[in-house]
């Protein structure tokens, strides 16, 4: 293989790299709430507007809002009360995404809540 072609092939392989990266750049992704959570989904909270998923993992509870459509900031907020303790919570006004919320609950019951705009989601005591 003569030099001209070994050059042609790696001209071709960086520009097939270089557009690769910058439709990975470019693309607009979502964040979801498995990016943020770690641990095993244990329950989805639905509700008009959006969800709250929850996570667990070695007593600690994870929580995130995610709302159904990303089109501009809204009133979002997710909370996790462990019995026996008061809430944690993210209120923001946010495109997707309301915390994630982590919380060390052990053995603990907990109490979700989540909310996107007047729309909203609460569990009751769960994971007794």
């Amino acid at each position: 293989m003569d030099s001209g072609a070994i050059r042609r092939r790696l001209a071709l392989g960086l520009a097939v790299l270089t557009g690769a990266g910058l439709l990975a750049v470019a693309s607009p992704g979502h964040a979801e709430a498995d990016d943020f959570c770690s641990g095993r989904k244990v329950r989805t909270l639905s509700f008009s507007a959006g969800s709250v998923r929850v996570y667990k993992r070695d007593g600690f509870v994870c929580a995130v809002t995610v709302a159904k459509s990303a089109s501009g900031r809204k009133s979002m907020s997710v909370s996790v009360q462990a019995r026996g303790s008061r809430p944690v919570a993210d209120r923001g006004q946010y495109t997707r995404l309301a915390g994630p919320v982590v919380v060390h609950v052990g053995h603990r019951c907990v109490w979700i809540r989540g909310s996107v705009g007047s729309s909203s989601a609460s569990s009751g005591w769960i994971m007794c």
